[in-house]
């Protein structure tokens, strides 16, 4: 859904929010499976974020940025072969809970190093950037069952005042995110409602949905101490677990771009995982009982160089990390066809090699999830990609 002229109206004039109106808030509906999408911009360093304390190359070939299985650098550790970053505390607790499944090595079938095009080629799914003007998840929601759709105007929300690419296409979507503006005081907000009741109902109804949405936000519309991408969390969150509510939902976390001072322990990187933590926690927390019903995938456009950079950071890669979390994850293991760190098993002497195709992960998800059929994943949701099969077990039955 796109602002019109009426929409900007009274979205200034509540002040709260700038949204484009998510009309659910006051519909009626059934509840049902949810999918959460965190696109991490910039390329998280995935060896970073989840080290491979397995391979005998990695300290060697991570020198000066390689976290260990003990010591000073020590990471929390998954199973025998993986770790993850000491900042990713919430996830740890998720894995040991069988409720987060780390996905390693993965990419698209993009594999140059631009972030636009390898954005462009996550967002929509197609195989090469600027193939098409429309997202995959606009397309897998098109292509549920009619039944996971009913009561709902809209299927998806994104935490963000434009809708993201990913989220571009004909199934109907709504956006939300915190506005710079002052708040209009009740006296305000009453008189325009009285206004708008008199001379245009569409107005009225809109700027009533407004006011339901925000209320429904409530004080997690802004940042507060928990910070502000949790914050979006748990606003998602309150949308999400309305039983009229969307099925799906997108958040966007920036600052991966660690071509400098990246540091293993702590830095700009340290910080970024602990904002995607804690926005993980935060969305937990309010969504309840409703998480067992909830897949969050975790995904970035690709990954970074083995080897640290002279700037004492790491430059634009191949293979990166993803994460399945949530408690309709088959989780509490790791999905890698691991590809090694040696010299020799490098992508181009210098990059993590690629060995799973992330759109055969979002094609398993998709498809035992959110019960989208195979044939519109191979052609509509990931166009030319029936080579990658949908991957099963991620799901739980």
């Amino acid at each position: 859904m796109t602002l019109t002229r009426r929409q900007t109206l009274f979205s200034a004039a509540l002040g709260a929010a700038s949204l484009s109106i998510p009309a659910f808030a006051a519909g009626r509906g059934q509840s049902g499976k949810r999918l959460v999408v965190i696109i991490l911009r910039g390329g998280l360093d995935g060896l970073a974020a989840a080290p491979p304390l397995g391979d005998p190359a990695h300290e060697a070939a991570r020198k000066g940025l390689a976290l260990t299985a003990s010591g000073e650098r020590a990471a929390l550790k998954l199973d025998g072969d993986f770790g993850l970053h000491p900042a990713l505390a919430t996830f740890a607790q998720l894995y040991a809970a069988k409720q987060l499944t780390l996905i390693h090595a993965a990419g698209t079938p993009y594999r140059e190093r631009s972030h636009f095009d390898a954005q462009n080629v996550l967002e929509t799914g197609a195989g090469a950037p600027n193939a098409r003007a429309t997202g995959w998840l606009n397309a897998a929601l098109a292509g549920m069952p009619q039944a996971s759709a009913a009561g709902r105007k809209e299927l998806a929300i994104a935490m963000a005042q434009q809708a993201p690419l990913i989220l571009r296409g004909a199934a109907p979507a709504a956006t939300w995110s915190p506005s710079p503006l002052p708040d209009a005081d009740a006296d305000t907000v009453m008189r325009l409602m009285d206004l708008y009741s008199a001379r245009d109902s569409g107005l009225a109804k809109a700027l009533a949905g407004a006011q339901e949405a925000n209320m429904l936000a409530g004080e997690a519309g802004a940042a507060g101490a928990k910070g502000a991408f949790a914050s979006l969390a748990q606003t998602a969150a309150k949308f999400l677990k309305q039983p009229d509510g969307p099925v799906a939902a997108v958040l966007e976390l920036s600052g991966w771009d660690t071509h400098a001072n990246q540091q293993p322990m702590q830095g700009a990187l340290a910080r970024s995982l602990t904002q995607l933590d804690g926005g993980v926690a935060a969305l937990q927390a309010e969504l309840g009982p409703a998480w067992r019903d909830t897949v969050v995938v975790v995904a970035t456009e690709f990954g970074r160089t083995v080897a640290m950079n002279g700037t004492r950071g790491t430059d634009h890669g191949s293979g990166a990390a993803a994460f399945l979390l949530g408690g309709a994850v088959a989780g509490g293991k790791v999905v890698a066809d691991w590809p090694g760190l040696a010299p020799g098993q490098l992508h181009e002497g210098r990059d993590l090699r690629i060995t799973t195709d992330l759109f055969g992960v979002l094609k398993g998800v998709l498809s035992d999830h959110m019960g989208v059929a195979r044939s519109a994943l191979d052609n509509q949701v990931f166009p030319q990609s029936i080579a990658a099969a949908p991957r099963s077990g991620l799901i739980l039955a």
